[in-house]
């Protein structure tokens, strides 16, 4: 790439264009924009490709341990020298974005001498309009609420059993303690909505990152015990529901290999937008 491109961090007078690009590119990154809108000053950072005249075009947004590109269609970027200092001052766990994007940073890990651990690939997807609300006869006898703090204890085993399956990446250690208190921040300051059978806790949805008008959900998690019984058809349904009811669209990313799951979430309604990848190193 030409040498009049190069990376700078993003200062306070750069915010309104960093904000303008995340915008145009809300649709595949999501992610990014959640976390660059909750970014903490003292440990995360943005930094911006720029070039010639002013020129600005990508960005990169390391939120904690993770850097999410958002290259606006480039497959090829300069350098991140930066990036020296980042494995020098802390870590680098993972990359995660649209996958065409995470490739090209991929290279630049790998030239830094960054081993990769594991890859996996999901579907983006999205809907802008209340999902798909198909009556089954054999539907259980649920009820849909909102979880409180009294029901923390009842609803830490899904949390776990959720981040287990669903989340931890091949040699990491689950903390029973960290899922306790994300869970708890959830119910505290998040949108979470639990199902409930015969007063037991049976499953539970959430919003996992909120950008400038799109939601995101994760956290989808129902007991094996219950599963096939059209639980998370109904509490995916209501809660879509209920965001894309604020005029907000709902995006999501659903691993390539679970096929119940894009099944459920095709039949609601959502449609694929893109290959999504996150890189574990």
């Amino acid at each position: 790439m030409n040498e009049r491109f190069f990376w700078r961090k993003m200062s306070k007078k750069d915010v309104f264009r960093v904000e303008d690009l995340l915008r145009d590119m809300e649709d595949g990154c999501v992610t990014a924009c959640g976390r660059y809108l909750a970014r903490e000053p003292s440990g995360d950072s943005v930094w911006m490709l720029c070039g010639g005249k002013n020129e600005f075009f990508a960005v990169l947004v390391n939120s904690r341990s993770t850097l999410i590109p958002v290259l606006c269609g480039m497959n090829e970027i300069p350098r991140p020298l930066f990036l020296k200092n980042f494995f020098r001052l802390k870590k680098i766990h993972s990359v995660q974005g649209l996958k065409n994007e995470v490739l090209v940073l991929e290279k630049e890990m790998e030239r830094f001498g960054k081993k990769v651990s594991e890859i996996i690939d999901y579907d983006l997807m999205c809907i802008e309009r209340p999902p798909i609300n198909k009556v089954n006869p054999q539907e259980v006898n649920i009820v849909l609420r909102v979880p409180k703090l009294a029901d923390l204890n009842a609803l830490a085993p899904l949390q776990a059993a959720y981040e287990q399956e669903e989340v931890l990446h091949r040699g990491s250690v689950f903390s029973p303690a960290a899922s306790r208190i994300n869970l708890a921040n959830i119910i505290k300051t998040g949108r979470i909505l639990a199902a409930e059978l015969n007063g037991r806790l049976v499953g539970k949805i959430n919003v996992n990152a909120v950008s400038f008008t799109k939601y995101q959900v994760g956290g989808v998690y129902v007991h094996p015990d219950y599963r096939r019984l059209g639980i998370a058809r109904r509490m995916a349904c209501e809660f879509i529901t209920s965001l894309t009811g604020e005029g907000r669209g709902v995006t999501l990313f659903v691993k390539k290999a679970n096929l119940p799951a894009r099944r459920l979430y095709s039949g609601l309604g959502f449609t694929a937008r893109g290959d999504y990848r996150i890189t574990y190193y």
